[in-house]
């Protein structure tokens, strides 16, 4: 049997800031982020199934992805908890804006990596997750392989 990857795209608007950062980004600012997750397995034979011939339903995959990722950071202002920028998260919080914090600092780098775990655990355990990419602009994006992983 033949291993596939099927691919499903996202995008969301996200506002992130990084403290000690020496250029302009240590401000807030947005993007329009798209994330592309891939995932690989092998296309149910069984006919029976009403997904015969799917590696997973493309609309099951976005329920997963829609709920791990794009319905928390949408439209959200994603903060290290860890810096000073806890007390603005605060302020912001109470001014009635949607903020996220993290543990991390929230680059590129760091939020797919986030995604990854996030996606993975909820992934049926016939499949994998194959990569994502996520494009912070539209010259600009980070990368994730599963195979990169040790």
């Amino acid at each position: 049997m033949s291993k596939i990857r099927i691919t499903k795209e996202f995008t969301f608007e996200t506002a992130h800031a990084l403290h000690g950062y020496d250029g302009k980004c240590k401000n807030i600012h947005g993007h329009s982020y798209k994330l592309a997750v891939t995932v690989i397995g092998t296309p149910i034979e069984d006919s029976k199934n009403v997904k015969c011939g799917m590696v997973i339903d493309f609309g099951d995959l976005k329920k997963i992805v829609k709920s791990e990722v794009v319905d928390v950071w949408d439209h959200a202002i994603i903060l290290n908890k860890n810096t000073p920028h806890l007390h603005l998260a605060e302020q912001l919080k109470d001014l009635g804006n949607h903020v996220v914090l993290v543990d991390y600092q929230p680059t590129s780098e760091k939020m797919i990596e986030d995604f990854a775990q996030r996606i993975s655990k909820r992934l049926p355990e016939e499949m994998k997750l194959h990569s994502l990419r996520l494009r912070e602009t539209e010259t600009a994006f980070a990368e994730w392989h599963a195979s990169d992983q040790f």
